[in-house]
């Protein structure tokens, strides 16, 4: 089989209104509709507009615990004269809901009367219908419920009982079924039994797509997985198809031999896409067999996320006839530089946080398959298919996942990494639920930077002065001489070389990193660790050139353990926890300081209080630091510089 190629690889818009054309063209919208309880209706679509059974109240009822009384006899009362009427002749007692006795159109309050020997002393003269709800006050009787196209809330549930309405049409849920491809993949129940075996891939694309079909207010019908085999792949399409109203074909819309979605679509159907000018998710195709939408998701995870939401929602929108909600967007400056290809449009995962009055763009991970980069986000930004990218500094919008609210509550942490951010965060969500934590690892470096340029609440930062051998004042004197700060103490930590279990390689020292069968993987510039890096190498007359792998750079410790982890590289140099959580060995080099600058101007924030606050007395949060290994934390909480 020869090599497939993209045929017509076309630009975002352009893919988005041919497909949505085709559809509109070919498939009956809205969606049929189907008549269900009115209790059961919550998150459904009405299919008609619901109008009041009858009226709610239905009676004229006491809106308070008093007395009924006409309203006429209390015309002529006053604090001098008040009128008297006889109880359970001319005055009622009644409660709150009770409907009013026949020829009665007021109630007084009962703190408002005066009983005397079978009477009550009125002083001041009700209008009709004073503390009373009359008939119809909430609800009408033919009045408008709700309209057609309506999402079905709470509070609807409640006004359609109250009217007498106890079921309502609703467009029918569109099914969309989910049929997930390749030879090397395993359920993920088979993980409980054992661990994968290469090249065994656990597949979970269809239950994060069903999650979002279900989150659109569509019905997901998973298929066991399909082998890459274009008989079965052809059988199970046509099988969904007699059961589901759009079928989504995951993994194989690439060019490789065992690809095999272009050709199944364009051979039952039609396909009027076969890749787009995005990234991720170039390789989305589209078809329409029987009249129905088949859409090839990529399987890399980010991929099909995103052309989910691209493509796939707005055609459940279309069959249930509603616009679900939009991303919301703001303005942020971008806290380092992006750079991106011409010819695509591309979706760039982000951190944000607000830093005094302006929002901080942080861009993540950018490949296909990072999941992770899409759990952790604050949202997405586009890099235009016609732009190279954006300068730091630039001021760009930001799609958010998350609130506003939630965005304003973040703590920007920029600088060195460590894994006891992680804990960090995991505690303060534990103990204030309405605070979180966004770390963009740029190094100690970069840390610094940001809080001279107010990008950041707090910086990480373990910078060694070969000069006088002290920990990051030396360099907060230099870079922010004007800058009024505080340096606080997270932790001590263990730096050393991280190797794969048992030292194959024997590695004892800086020495053997220019040994020809030892390949190192290093942290990027900036880092404390690489300025560690640099000044023992400096000391011991070894050049850069002569290490293999010096310029590979990971952006965080445990990146660095992976990649010894996995065999990318033989050894790297980072912290003891790091090489413990991968069950790695480690060899030991020194004992750093690792702390957290912070502006003065921050200190009395909500959010930064709250982080002072775990630091330096949640006594828990210590010892979960201390049980990941290679920390100290004699000094944790104390300020080691302010100015």
């Amino acid at each position: 089989m020869g090599k497939k190629v993209f045929h017509e690889l076309i630009s975002l818009d352009e893919a988005r209104q041919r497909l949505l054309n085709f559809f509109k063209e070919r498939v009956s919208i809205p969606i049929d509709a189907e008549v269900i309880s009115v209790k059961s209706a919550l998150g459904r679509v009405t299919a008609e507009p619901v109008f009041a059974k009858f009226s709610s109240p239905y009676f004229h009822s006491a809106a308070m615990d008093g007395y009924a009384v006409r309203a006429r006899d209390t015309f002529t009362a006053t604090e001098r004269e008040p009128v008297r009427l006889k109880i359970g002749v001319d005055a009622h007692w009644i409660e709150t809901g009770d409907p009013l006795p026949e020829d009665f159109d007021a109630v007084i309050p009962v703190e408002d009367v005066n009983i005397k020997n079978g009477y009550i002393e009125i002083y001041a003269s009700v209008p009709p219908y004073n503390d009373v709800r009359p008939i119809g006050e909430d609800i009408v009787a033919t009045e408008l419920i709700i309209p057609e196209s309506h999402v079905v809330r709470a509070a609807d549930i409640g006004a359609m009982l109250a009217s007498g309405i106890t079921e309502i049409k609703v467009r029918r849920k569109p099914v969309i079924g989910i049929i997930p491809t390749g030879s090397e993949l395993i359920d993920a129940e088979t993980i409980k039994e054992r661990m994968p075996n290469p090249p065994e891939l656990i597949e979970y694309n269809s239950a994060v797509l069903s999650s979002l079909v279900t989150e659109v207010g569509a019905e997901a019908k998973i298929y066991s997985v399909v082998p890459d085999e274009e008989d079965k792949i052809k059988n199970a399409i046509l099988h969904a198809l007699n059961e589901c109203d759009i079928v989504l074909l995951n993994a194989g819309s690439g060019y490789g031999k065992e690809d095999f979605t272009y050709k199944v679509i364009n051979e039952l159907g039609e396909v009027i896409i076969n890749g787009v000018a995005i990234k991720p998710g170039k390789p989305f195709i589209a078809g329409f067999i029987r009249e129905k939408a088949v859409l090839g998701i990529p399987g890399y995870p980010v991929s099909a996320f995103l052309c989910f939401d691209i493509f796939v929602k707005p055609l459940i929108e279309l069959y249930l006839g509603v616009s679900t909600k939009k991303e919301e967007v703001l303005k942020a400056i971008l806290s380092r530089q992006i750079s991106s290809s011409i010819g695509v449009d591309e979706f760039v995962r982000v951190k944000v946080g607000r830093v005094g009055d302006k929002y901080i763009v942080t861009p993540m991970g950018r490949g296909a398959g990072l999941l992770m980069s899409v759990v952790r986000a604050d949202g997405y930004i586009v890099v235009p298919r016609g732009s190279e990218g954006f300068s730091q500094g630039s001021e760009i919008p930001v799609y958010l996942w998350r609130s506003k609210e939630e965005i304003d509550n973040t703590v920007v942490c920029i600088g060195s990494h460590d894994n006891t951010l992680d804990v960090l965060y995991n505690f303060l969500r534990k103990r204030f639920p309405q605070v979180t934590l966004s770390s963009a690892h740029v190094g100690s470096m970069g840390g610094l930077i940001a809080i001279k340029k107010g990008e950041a609440h707090i910086a990480g930062t373990h910078l060694l002065d070969e000069a006088t051998g002290e920990y990051n004042v030396p360099f907060i004197k230099r870079l922010l001489p004007e800058k009024k700060v505080v340096l606080i103490n997270l932790v001590y930590r263990i730096q050393g070389f991280i190797v794969k279990k048992g030292n194959p390689k024997n590695i004892k020292g800086f020495e053997d990193l220019t040994r020809d069968d030892v390949v190192f993987i290093n942290r990027q510039a900036g880092s404390g660790t690489r300025l560690l890096l640099d000044k023992h190498l400096k000391e011991l007359g070894i050049s850069p050139d002569a290490i293999k792998g010096y310029d590979r750079d990971e952006y965080t410790h445990m990146a660095v353990a992976s990649a010894v982890l996995t065999g990318r590289a033989d050894v790297g140099l980072g912290i003891l926890s790091a090489a413990e959580a991968l069950g790695l060995d480690f060899i030991p080099i020194t004992e750093e300081r690792y702390d957290v600058l912070i502006p003065q101007d921050f200190l009395e924030l909500p959010i930064i209080q709250a982080v002072l606050k775990v630091i330096k007395e949640d006594e828990e949060f210590k010892k979960a630091v201390n049980f990941l290994g290679g920390y100290d934390t004699r000094d944790m909480g104390k300020i080691m510089y302010s100015n």
